[in-house]
């Protein structure tokens, strides 16, 4: 049985902490889905992390539909949320037209956007249409060029203020849960206790709902990014690369592929198809 928003937002009301994963294909997602995670996440950190671009930007609304879908097919239990790229929901017609092709063509339940008050009519029209919403506030990898750098949110009395009645104001609008990135603790603390709706921390410290990771952070495939809100679980890149190193070695002695690795076929049939041939 696939998860619900309901079993999410029901979690938070038994204190019950959520995970939540990246996931991009079907493999990963498999395993993730296997080892119970609740939500996965197909991010549009497909871009950096997976597509090899140096941003969240040049992820286009195909590219999401198609790695949602893998993700959908590998995942059976858990709830896939699908992040809704640059400039796909800056008008409600735009948005209504990407949460369709995530939900129908690449088969998340939910969606997730960027933004605070400004996104509301937004997120009231999706929700109206029965789409799901997942809001995000802090830091918005979409408004990179916006930030300058990364660097956390809301520190000053201003700032904080101004997320809060966002965070307030996805919640009246409809959203189901909140994502909540680069936050002092102590803010993000203070806006999961006002909400009904669960809040989930990246770099937002140890307070919120629920917590979520980007995969290749957390599995340590990569060797040149290492941001502090992520915490290795494994270090899986020297694995992956003493593998691929066996593998060439194998190749190169002639060690694989053996007997056990190849097929066999009647030795009669191949002189005849051999006959005549030079």
């Amino acid at each position: 049985m696939r998860k619900t928003i309901t079993d999410i937002q029901q979690m938070k009301a038994r204190g019950e902490p959520i995970a939540m994963l990246t996931a991009y294909d079907s493999v990963t997602a498999a395993l993730f889905d296997s080892a119970g995670i609740p939500i996965l996440l197909v991010g549009d950190s497909l871009g950096d992390n997976v597509l090899g671009f140096g941003s969240t930007i040049p992820v286009t609304l195909d590219d999401m539909v198609r790695h949602t879908a893998a993700v959908a097919r590998g995942a059976q239990s858990a709830l896939i949320v699908a992040d809704m790229p640059f400039l796909t929901y800056a008008t409600l017609d735009m948005a209504v037209t990407a949460a369709r092709r995530l939900m129908q063509e690449g088969g998340a339940q939910a969606v997730k956007l960027e933004g605070g008050q400004a996104m509301t009519p937004i997120v009231r029209r999706l929700v109206e249409c029965g789409v799901p919403v997942m809001g995000h506030l802090g830091y918005t990898p979409q408004s990179a060029h916006v930030f300058g750098k990364v660097r956390v949110q809301g520190r000053s009395a201003a700032a904080a203020r101004r997320l809060i009645e966002d965070a307030l104001a996805l919640e009246e609008a409809g959203a189901f849960a909140l994502v909540l990135e680069l936050v002092p603790a102590q803010l993000a603390a203070a806006i999961t206790e006002r909400l009904r709706i669960p809040t989930i921390g990246i770099g937002a410290g140890p307070y919120c709902d629920g917590q979520v990771q980007v995969s290749t952070d957390m599995l340590g495939l990569r060797d040149d990014f290492k941001p502090r809100h992520a915490r290795r679980f494994a270090e899986l890149a020297p694995i992956i690369r003493a593998a691929a190193a066996a593998y060439i070695a194998a190749v190169s002695e002639r060690s694989f592929p053996s007997d056990e690795h190849s097929s066999r076929m009647d030795e009669a049939a191949l002189r005849e198809a051999l006959e005549g041939l030079s």
